[in-house]
């Protein structure tokens, strides 16, 4: 069973920063791609950046030069380094991993709040 846990949120004004972490419970190497989303009160999911195992990146419009998605292998652990940030960038940030038989796994999620 493949566990998630995000960690990192937490408030901060506008323009600042935060660092977000994915730890999973094996390796990340069995997973295809694994990635952050996003929840804004009374809004669906989005999401937000995602990485291959080979390192390629994807950012959402929204939040590209000013978030950056990154792995440590060794550490099993996806982050996501969040810069200028924005009242719109308030939400729940979810952790999400595709496994090779494309499976899909979550973590609890970690709140985000900016404040203006």
């Amino acid at each position: 069973q493949v566990h998630l846990v995000e960690s990192g949120g937490g408030l901060v004004q506008a323009g600042g920063s935060l660092r977000l972490s994915c730890a999973a419970s094996g390796s990340i190497f069995s997973f295809k791609f694994m990635g952050w989303y996003r929840q804004a009160p009374g809004k669906q999911r989005e999401l937000v950046a995602t990485i291959t195992t080979g390192g390629s990146t994807n950012y959402a419009d929204s939040v590209k030069g000013r978030f950056t998605i990154f792995r440590d292998n060794a550490k099993s652990t996806v982050y996501l380094r969040m810069n200028s940030l924005k009242p719109e960038d308030t939400g729940i940030y979810y952790c999400n991993a595709l496994d090779a038989r494309n499976v899909n796994y979550w973590g609890q999620g970690t709140q985000v709040t900016v404040s203006s």
